[in-house]
């Protein structure tokens, strides 16, 4: 079993994640019929042959699921939306072997390629000796789990609430083979979660959980929203501060923030602004780029928090090869890769919270993009080299 910490840290990072909504609004322009888009994506394709389809999806002005819908029986199709098929199917996916799993927001992408762990379930635990209340938490753990993901190599925690649609995608790579995936859309058409199968021998394995997740229509329309609501804090003047910030010193688990946050009527960035003296500490957005050149000289280990509204992907471990790439800096490693759009991070923070030091960076418009913590043994404190490092990284003038 992984450690109460590391739970607590998972628990931590999936509430910042899911509090923080990337804002978008795709303008509806024409909004032309499945085989009219489908032709005019072919033709930007000619023009721009390692265009992403997220980009080019903004290009058009539609979203990545409409552009993805209009290929449908082209290698494309449409599985069942619920929230129980969303969660069989990554049940079910457990059985890939090895994929890379993919999970971005408006700024950054976290990539992974390796196996999903399997956990027991609340029947085979005979040696635990739970109560009630524990048995139903762990299974609505479980079912917010799909059964497995938590810990080793593909970390995952869903919400699959703001899950919409659900798509298997077989058409050739740039490297003319099959690329075989399954690729998740929240309720805008912005992609939730991306699978892509990295292990032939599991190919009729994915052939048979498409066949049986298949939408009984595959012309169904897609209902794009187009404009997310915006998140309010409560003015600085009309929060107890006093209160608020002896609620900060009292925590003894960092996932108790997130509930003195909504307490308090706070956002994020807020409560850091009037956190206790040396709880919270703002950092220029170039200390991304040191934490991470550091992080792999000094092979200290690290846990990336990355995700949206539907998921929250976590990578553990040691980094090697960082490097710049245009606006983005990224970590280059075979089996993870980082990318995060340095261009569009206006500050970071070093935070202190029930002995556990972080770091997390957000975009101008106070939205979270990654955030970062030490990873430790348990019953241990924090290696001082993470500590170390989240302590010198470069402040804000």
């Amino acid at each position: 079993m992984l450690s109460k910490r590391i739970h607590t840290l998972f628990a931590l990072a999936t509430a910042l994640i899911l509090s923080q909504v990337t804002p978008s609004i795709y303008a509806t322009g024409d909004q032309s019929d499945a085989s009219g888009l489908a032709a005019r994506w072919a033709e930007l394709r000619k023009e721009q042959p390692r265009l992403q389809i997220r980009d080019a999806a903004a290009k058009l002005k539609v979203s990545e699921a409409e552009l993805l819908a209009a290929q449908i029986g082209q290698g494309v199709t449409m599985l069942q939306n619920d929230e129980h098929t969303f969660r069989e199917i990554m049940r079910r996916a457990l059985d890939l072997g090895q994929v890379m799993a993919t999970t971005r927001n408006e700024h950054g992408v976290l990539e992974r390629t390796g196996t999903a762990m399997r956990l027991k379930s609340l029947q085979d635990e005979q040696a635990q000796a739970l109560t009630p209340e524990n048995a139903r938490e762990r299974e609505e753990r479980l079912r917010n789990i799909a059964g497995g993901y938590l810990g080793g190599e593909i970390d995952l925690r869903f919400h699959f609430l703001d899950w919409k649609y659900a798509f298997a995608v077989a058409q050739p790579g740039r490297d003319g083979n099959i690329s075989r995936s399954l690729q998740f859309f929240d309720a805008y058409g912005q992609s939730v979660h991306k699978l892509y199968l990295r292990n032939e021998a599991s190919i009729a394995v994915y052939d048979k959980l498409v066949q049986d997740f298949r939408h009984p229509q595959q012309q169904l329309a897609l209902h794009i929203q187009r404009t997310r609501p915006t998140l309010t804090a409560k003015p600085d003047q009309e929060v107890d501060v006093k209160e608020f910030q002896l609620a900060w010193k009292e925590m003894s688990d960092v996932h108790q923030f997130n509930q003195i946050v909504r307490e308090f009527g706070l956002n994020r960035e807020q409560a850091f602004r009037l956190a206790p003296a040396g709880m919270a500490q703002k950092v220029s957005p170039a200390a991304l780029r040191t934490l991470l050149d550091q992080a792999a000289q000094q092979k200290i280990s690290i846990m990336a928090f990355l995700g949206n509204a539907g998921v929250t992907q976590i990578f553990s471990g040691k980094i090697e090869k960082t490097a710049a790439s245009d606006e983005w800096y990224n970590v280059l490693d075979p089996a993870f890769n980082l990318h995060v759009r340095e261009s569009a991070l206006a500050q970071g923070w070093v935070l202190q919270r029930a002995g556990v030091t972080s770091v997390e960076f957000f975009d101008r418009d106070g939205h979270l993009v990654v955030s970062f913590f030490g990873v430790r043994e348990r019953a241990k404190p924090q290696p001082a080299s993470w500590i170390a490092l989240a302590s010198a990284l470069p402040r804000m003038p």
